[in-house]
């Protein structure tokens, strides 16, 4: 069997595992934090938002052009995705398993290079990060697929 790691992340919390053979446990190898991505918008942005004038004498709060907790997300994804390209570079895993919060894992797609696109071999939008591994293993097929 190929060398295979398991990513469950949401926008704050990863977990990757690994696999030893087609149907044994996982056993977890690292833990990767977000802490921004766990506060309220009111605590990632540092300040009030401004007042711009709108017609007449009326003024308007001014809007970020991004949502902070999206901006945090998308920094998370990046970080992991440049992880996994180390953990790659390194022979580390041949093949991917990924399961992350839906919207979440599109971040991740978004991120990925094409040389780790290409070693994914399971995709399952679900955010089980929290859960125990057992449970997590419920969640992958059977058997690891090799391809």
């Amino acid at each position: 069997m190929k060398s295979t790691l398991i990513l469950v992340a949401d926008s704050a919390y990863a977990r990757i595992f690994t696999v030893e053979s087609a149907s044994s446990p996982l056993e977890e190898i690292e833990v990767l934090i977000h802490t921004e991505g766990r506060l309220h918008d009111r605590e990632i942005t540092s300040d009030l938002p401004g007042k711009i004038n709108g017609e007449g004498h009326v003024g308007h709060a001014f809007e970020q052009p991004t949502d902070p907790k999206k901006h945090q997300a998308e920094i998370f994804a990046r970080d992991i995705t440049k992880h996994l390209e180390e953990l790659y570079s390194t022979n580390k895993f041949e093949q991917l398993l990924i399961i992350a919060e839906p919207s979440f894992l599109g971040l991740l797609r978004h991120q990925l290079p094409q040389k780790i696109r290409e070693v994914v071999c399971f995709e399952l939008d679900k955010n089980i990060t929290t859960h125990d591994i057992k449970d997590i293993r419920k969640h992958l097929p059977d058997y690891i697929p090799s391809f």
